[in-house]
Formats: C-alpha cells, sequence, structure tokens
C-alpha cells in the first residue's frame, strides 16, 4: 500500500524540520517536501502532488488563511492548520475550517524544539484522517482526540427503559464530530425560526465551542447559545454542548431543560455524541429527532439506536455529503438509522418528520 505522501508549509525552519521527524516516524506516511511561504507551497503543490497539506496560519508573502482560500477554490486537498494561533485564535481557526481545512494541531507555546514531539500522536492521527476525508462534501473539521478509555454511555447516565411522554413538544437532536461544524451550520440555516428546540453535540475543544455558537446565532434565524445547565429548551433555540462538558436533556414538569455533566469521557470524547441522545431517548422518545452527522469513529451510533427503539425519528447524513462516514456509517450499519439523507435536505427531512407527526 502506498504511503501518504505530506507537504510541509511552515515559514520556521526549525517547525518544518520537528514535522518531518514526526510524521516521518510513521510508517504510513512520507514527508515529500516542505516549503516556507505559500509561493514556494504552490509550485510544490503542483510538482510533488501530496495527499495531505499541513499549513501555519502566520507566514509572510502571504497569510495562511488566504493561501487555504486560494487552494480550496483551484485544487481542494485535504489540510491541516498547525499554528499557534490556533489555539487562542478561536475565530482564525474556524475561519480555516469553514474554507475547508479538515483539522487543526495547536503548536506549543514555550520550548518548542523539546514539545512539539508530545504531540506526535496527535499531529499524525489527524493527518491520517485527513487523508481520507471527502474535501468536496463541506468545509470543516475541528476534533480533537485523547487517548483515553473507551466507554459507552454508561459511563455518565444509566440506560433505563422508560414509557414514552404524552407531551407534544419535540426536540431535535444532532452529533457530529469530523467536518460537522459546516455541516451542523448548513441545517441550522435551512431550519425555520418557529423549529423545536435544537440541542448539540459537536467534537469540539472547550475554547472553541462559545466561539462556534456565536458565530451560529450572527447567521442564524433562530437563537444560538452555548448551552447552560439548567436552561429551559424553547422553540426557536439551539443549545450547543460546551467542548469539555457532556450536554444531556432532562425534564422538568412538561418542560426539556439542558444538563451538563463533567462525567469522564465517552468514546474517548467529552461531550459525546452517545450521552446526549441517550437522554433524548428516555425523556422525549418518539417526540424527538436524532441526526447523526459526518464524523470520525462510532460516537452517537449506539445513542441514536435507542432512539430509534425509544420510537424517535432518526436520520443519518449519506456517504457522498459527509467528510468522513464514520459515524452515520455506524449508526447505519447497527440498524438505528430510518432515513439516509443528502446533507442539504437534512433540514427539509427534520421539519417533514415533525410536522407528520403533529
Amino acid at each position: 500500500m502506498s504511503r501518504i505522501r505530506v507537504l510541509i508549509v511552515d515559514d520556521s525552519a526549525l517547525v518544518r524540520q520537528l514535522l518531518t521527524e514526526i510524521l516521518s516516524s510513521d510508517k504510513e506516511l512520507e514527508v515529500v517536501g516542505t516549503a516556507s511561504d505559500p509561493y514556494v507551497a504552490r509550485d510544490k503543490i503542483k510538482e510533488l502532488r501530496p495527499d495531505v497539506l499541513t499549513l501555519d496560519v502566520e507566514m509572510p508573502k502571504m497569510d495562511g488563511i488566504t493561501f487555504l482560500g486560494n487552494l480550496m477554490r483551484l485544487r481542494p486537498m485535504p489540510v491541516v492548520m498547525v499554528s499557534t494561533l490556533t489555539e487562542d485564535g478561536a475565530d482564525v481557526t474556524l475561519r480555516a475550517l469553514e474554507l475547508g481545512a479538515i483539522d487543526f494541531v495547536a503548536k506549543p507555546k514555550i520550548d518548542l524544539a523539546n514539545t512539539l514531539h508530545e504531540y506526535t500522536d496527535v499531529i499524525v492521527s489527524k493527518v491520517k484522517t485527513a487523508s481520507s476525508a471527502n474535501v468536496h462534501a463541506l468545509e470543516a473539521i475541528v476534533e480533537k482526540k485523547k487517548v483515553v478509555p473507551k466507554l459507552s454511555a454508561d459511563a455518565v447516565l444509566v440506560k433505563e427503559n422508560l414509557p414514552h411522554y404524552t407531551t407534544t413538544d419535540k426536540i431535535i437532536a444532532l452529533g457530529a464530530s469530523t467536518g460537522g461544524t459546516e455541516a451542523i451550520k448548513d441545517i441550522l440555516l435551512k431550519l425555520p425560526v418557529d423549529s423545536p428546540g435544537v440541542v448539540i453535540t459537536q467534537h469540539i475543544p472547550g475554547n472553541f465551542s462559545a466561539t462556534f455558537a456565536k458565530r451560529m446565532n450572527s447567521i442564524c434565524k433562530m437563537v444560538v447559545c452555548e448551552a447552560i445547565d439548567g436552561q429551559q429548551i424553547l422553540k426557536g433555540h439551539v443549545y450547543i454542548a460546551p467542548g469539555d462538558q457532556h450536554l444531556l436533556v432532562d425534564r422538568r414538569g412538561t418542560k426539556y431543560i439542558c444538563r451538563l455533566n463533567d462525567g469522564p469521557s465517552v468514546n474517548r470524547h467529552k461531550p459525546s455524541v452517545d450521552v446526549l441522545f441517550r437522554s433524548v431517548a428516555q425523556c422525549a422518545g418518539h417526540n424527538a429527532v436524532g441526526v447523526i452527522l459526518t464524523g470520525m469513529g462510532d460516537d452517537g451510533a449506539s445513542g441514536l439506536l435507542e432512539m430509534h427503539e425509544a420510537g424517535s425519528q432518526t436520520i443519518a447524513q449519506d456517504e457522498k455529503s459527509s467528510v468522513i462516514w464514520g459515524m452515520p456509517g455506524q449508526a447505519v450499519k447497527i440498524g438505528a438509522v430510518e432515513h439516509v439523507v443528502p446533507l442539504k435536505k437534512i433540514s427539509q427531512k427534520i421539519m417533514a418528520l415533525i410536522q407528520k407527526d403533529e
């Protein structure tokens, strides 16, 4: 099997050297070249035809964001951002993801020469994931994996067999990972202002979720916010899980409310889609619509199955429109999905299912 060809673009000779050492340490990767600025990178892309590009944000002659925009317009390819700016500059990073970057890695702020190697597993994993992404489908990803034991949703929320509630209040639950920020944006932009309340778990670092919520709120008809513990879930509102806590849905009388949980990571993620979906299955049952979107791994598949078994309508994004068809593909495989739908038609399908059930 041929190795994944990587081109490193960074103005720092030290970073180029360190990244070359890190990526070359994996037998499945081959660093075919490096570039100190976007103009050199442009020529080397044509010459070397890499499979994946690692790209810095802050560079001479042309910044990485401008270069990325040109690249994704003229020659779309998998890109992983590697920059110190991506840690604090959530706006810059989200802009890169909107333009088509697959993922990002933040460089250490201090003692780069001695600490960047600590990120070896993360960098290698993200470059490999990027190599298999469908860059023509959409333009975003934020997924930060941690090497921790894989737990089920039982670690946070014990499965219960509860009767369906008689309330007619509807709720929409979305779960996503790799490529999910842009998929979520596409759906939210098309949902009507009087849509049932929407709860979302997207695999995203803690210092990005609030910025992501603000960005969505600025462009959507619905009110979008980062979820707060005890917050009532209202029509026309969207609640996004904080990037370092699980989001659950609970009942207070006839009302749905948000609950945040600081329990262990589930499926190596916190927040976990399985945790959200299980809570929705338990408290909303047939009054819910569950949607599993593009993402690496299988988080959310078993939770969506529980929603399906509780009477919820379930939707999976189709393979063609997914950046990575891991999570939705697994949900389809285990029989959790009733409707497999292209991204551009998911919001329409959600509303059709809700209106049909009213």
